[in-house]
């Protein structure tokens, strides 16, 4: 089988586990997910074997593959890990970004990234992650901006069930950063990228709890299409 086949099974199973349209601990059937996919079992086993590897699902011995869990503490855990990240990132593209750099990433922000009325929480969240990815980028360091895209993959649903209701704050604080950056103000810039990011346990719980009923009830999909109105 060609590269470019499991690379397309890859990004098809991805896009399911990542919006948890397997719902969580689900085990996968990999009979019924080749049929449905139109392929074969062994770019299928590739493909899953992949995406354990990158923390997405998991594998039990003997038992098979599993969406992953929806567990509040994992959560918790990549948020801290996130913010980490992301402050050092900032406090990096302070210092190392090109002044044309800059002026770029802050361009796009401003034609892309403030207009959210009417778009999805799926759109929207896109271009939230594409500004945070952006400034990882102006770092140089492509391993960084590799392990910040991993991040988003795996906490991205429940930045859906927050978007809707933290989108006004989210893009005033997306310009707050900006300016920061572009003033080579390091210390304000991670200032506001803590506020930005950081969560309390209590708050990753409720997310947490509203993407379950999401996924039980209305469908995770209907979460990721939902309308941004009031923005």
């Amino acid at each position: 089988m060609a590269e470019g086949r499991v690379e397309d099974i890859y990004d098809r199973i991805k896009s399911m586990v990542v919006g948890f349209l397997i719902p969580p601990e689900q085990r996968i059937n990999e009979v019924a997910l080749a049929r449905e996919l139109g392929v074969s079992r062994t770019p299928l086993r590739e493909a899953l074997n992949r995406l354990v590897s990158e923390r997405l699902i998991d594998f039990r011995p003997g038992t098979g593959f599993f969406c992953r869990g929806l567990q509040v503490q994992n959560i918790y855990d990549l948020y801290e890990l996130r913010q980490v990240i992301e402050i050092a990132t900032v406090r990096m593209a302070c210092a190392r970004a090109s002044d044309g750099g800059i002026a770029a990433l802050k361009a796009d922000l401003l034609e892309h990234g403030m207009e959210t009325k009417d778009k999805t929480v799926r759109e929207t969240c896109a271009q939230d992650e594409a500004f945070h990815i952006g400034i990882a980028q102006l770092t140089g360091n492509a391993s960084l901006v590799s392990e910040l895209r991993r991040i988003n993959e795996q906490i991205r649903f429940i930045r859906w069930v927050d978007m809707s209701t933290r989108i006004k704050t989210t893009k005033g604080e997306h310009l707050q950063i900006m300016e920061a950056i572009a003033a080579r103000d390091a210390d304000v810039a991670a200032g506001v990228m803590t506020t930005h990011i950081s969560r309390r346990m209590d708050q990753v719980v409720d997310a947490v709890k509203e993407g379950i009923s999401s996924i039980y009830m209305a469908g995770a999909a209907e979460l990721a299409g939902r309308i941004i109105e009031d923005a």
